[in-house]
């Protein structure tokens, strides 16, 4: 019967592509905004992995999130190398600074201060210059995309093209010469101020003056030491904060899912994608039933049982299901590709996918089941009236 389930299925064209039209548009909504949702939440701990080396975070105790800075005493950079099981500990400075640009321009950047001697913590990845070089004069290292856009030369006529920063550029970092002496991909971050980079005394003549400048102290554990037996002893000799990495992320993360309307706004709209795709499938699927009623009567009347007759019915969906969910899945796919290297941010994991087809395999089998009822109670007797 399953030849004779497709033909009804592929016979009335104008049903088949509502219905594949209902199941496509809820699986592009839910995985378009799925994967928006999860990039966006991943950006907020991108410095995190930017940074990647350190084993530990220590910080404040009232440290919220990574752009919750709240500074220590220089002090605590010594007691922290202190605790037993610390490989190193390095000074890291995270602060947002204003930077005048040659134009005359202002545009609040992101201020990274790293360790003098070893830099650890600075960009992976360098498309101009190397990172020695911060050891140069006043030198800093931009971020490829704030170059490009933020601290780009912009001339009064909007027809001529941003001249984007370049190494040898120079601009001002509260009121001090900072020149370029690199240009580095970093990951995009929550917040869309230019990264900059330099070493961590320079960034303490940059940044206005206060007691405490330290933002947090990074850490790498012994080989052979436990991170969580570390962790505690940091808290225990210090007083001070300190999260793996994983934890750093996930107090981050947590933040922002508890404090922000980001979760609520997503979740609506990919709540209506699924009322929405439910409703067309549904109604559809229903409608295309009902229509072809005598066909499920003629075979009834024949003998066919109900198993065979919801067999025939589940097909269909299943039928529907597959293909609006590959063309959902694979438009979402080319909005990824699309927007992969703009400012959108946008994460396509196998979860979301999974929690996709989920979905869709609900919205498939609540119209199976409003068909299937339809059928179920469907007397034999009827295909003879007239």
């Amino acid at each position: 019967m399953s030849w004779l389930a497709l033909k009804m299925l592929f016979g009335d064209r104008g049903k088949f592509i509502g219905m594949v039209a209902g199941v496509f548009f809820a699986a592009l909504v839910i995985t378009q905004q799925s994967s928006i949702f999860t990039g966006l939440m991943t950006r907020t701990f991108r410095f995190v992995d930017d940074v990647g080396v350190a084993d530990i975070w220590v910080m404040d105790p009232k440290v919220q999130f990574i752009d919750d800075v709240k500074p220590l005493q220089d002090t605590a950079l010594n007691r922290v190398r202190g605790v037993p099981g610390v490989e190193w500990a390095m000074p890291l400075y995270r602060g947002m600074i204003k930077a005048r640009l040659s134009n005359g321009n202002f545009q609040n950047c992101n201020v990274i201060g790293l360790d003098d001697s070893t830099l650890i913590g600075g960009p992976g990845l360098m498309l101009q210059g190397q990172l020695s070089s911060l050891r140069q004069a006043d030198g800093v290292i931009v971020d490829v995309v704030g170059a490009s856009t933020r601290l780009a030369t912009r001339s009064k006529d909007p027809a001529v093209a941003p001249i984007p920063l370049k190494v040898g550029d120079t601009l001002e970092l509260n009121d001090k010469r900072a020149v370029v002496v690199g240009i580095a991909k970093v990951s995009r971050t929550f917040q869309s101020q230019p990264i900059i980079y330099t070493t961590y005394s320079r960034a303490m003549q940059f940044a206005p003056r206060e007691r405490r400048l330290l933002s947090f102290v990074i850490v790498k554990a012994l080989k052979g030491q436990s991170q969580a037996e570390l962790v505690t002893r940091i808290k225990e000799s210090t007083g001070l904060a300190a999260y793996t990495e994983a934890e750093f992320k996930d107090l981050t993360l947590n933040f922002y899912l508890k404090n922000t309307g980001i979760p609520i706004n997503f979740g609506i709209a990919i709540l209506l994608a699924f009322i929405v795709g439910t409703a067309i499938a549904g109604q559809t699927f229903y409608s295309f039933t009902s229509e072809n009623l005598r066909y499920f009567a003629t075979l009834r009347a024949m003998g066919a049982g109900s198993f065979t007759l919801v067999g025939m019915v589940i097909l269909q969906a299943i039928i529907v299901g597959c293909l609006g969910y590959g063309m959902g899945i694979g438009a979402a796919s080319m909005f990824y590709y699309v927007s992969l290297n703009s400012e959108l941010a946008f994460r396509l994991r196998w979860e979301i996918l999974a929690v996709s087809g989920a979905a869709i395999s609900l919205i498939c089998l609540i119209a199976a089941l409003l068909s299937i009822r339809k059928v179920l109670t469907l007397e034999p007797a009827s295909v003879f009236r007239s």
